[in-house]
């Protein structure tokens, strides 16, 4: 009968001690229009590339399931679309970013140019706690291209300059170096998460004016900067039209109801 006991108290624990090593990560991929990031996503997620173009509208995104070491990572990989008039999307599509991905095409130079303006509006826009080591990673794609205009060496010069950006040349034709590239990303978005130091159980945190608990028992929990718990009734409401952050928020909710 113990024995039984035990073998449920330790099936409980793996259960419990798996479903804390999930984790969701949102991943920005930003560039100009045609660098190909809508490529490099559909190859990385669904291993598929058409030489159709079709240009993205405003912002769309794709999940996967990747391991990391001992841990399972659901990347929310966000592609936003690189035409001018999109280019100021708003917090709502940057905050919360985990790692940002800056893409270029190696035959079109002004496609590299850009990446200094992109960098820094990603960095307007998310806000990150500290800018100068929030997790980038450069790809310089189209490598099966022979037409080629920014060669390896600048490319590496330029991420050195920033911090060290790591930096991948891709084909997402191909499916050359995309995998290896996305892995980077989820790497180190986790390294930065370690960094910060987060506790294993959310910390209740009490709303404003409120000396207790409603009446349900519930309250408001914060963990790195983020909802979450089962059980969350009290926050402050998200607008409707802030579609990104309902998403994540629901994301966040299913990181800890398995």
């Amino acid at each position: 009968m113990l024995e039984l006991l035990f073998q449920k108290i330790d099936i409980k624990r793996s259960i419990n001690m798996s479903a804390r090593k999930k984790v969701l990560l949102k991943v920005i991929i930003l560039g100009d229009s045609g660098v190909g990031k809508t490529s490099l996503m559909n190859q990385f997620v669904n291993r598929k590339f058409t030489n159709q173009y079709k240009a993205t509208i405003g912002a769309d995104f794709l999940t996967k399931e990747v391991q990391i070491d001992d841990r399972l990572v659901t990347m929310q990989i966000w592609d936003t679309a690189g035409q001018e008039r999109f280019q100021s999307l708003g917090v709502a599509f940057y905050r919360g970013a985990d790692c940002c991905v800056l893409v270029y095409d190696v035959t079109v130079a002004n496609s590299f140019k850009s990446l200094e303006s992109w960098r820094d509006e990603f960095l307007i826009q998310a806000g990150p706690r500290d800018p100068e080591n929030f997790p980038f990673v450069v790809i310089g794609n189209k490598i099966d291209l022979e037409n080629r205009l920014i060669q390896i060496r600048k490319a590496q010069t330029w991420c050195t300059d920033k911090n060290n950006i790591p930096y991948f040349e891709t084909s997402a034709k191909e499916g050359v170096n995309v995998e290896k590239a996305f892995e980077t990303v989820a790497r180190n978005a986790l390294s930065r998460e370690k960094e910060i130091d987060t506790p294993d159980f959310p910390i209740p945190l009490r709303m404003p004016n409120e000396e207790q608990q409603n009446e349900s028992g519930c309250s408001y929990t914060k963990l790195n900067g983020r909802c979450s718990g089962i059980e969350l009734t009290q926050r402050p409401p998200l607008p409707l039209n802030d579609i990104p952050n309902l998403l994540s928020l629901l994301y966040n909710q299913d990181e800890f109801l398995y």
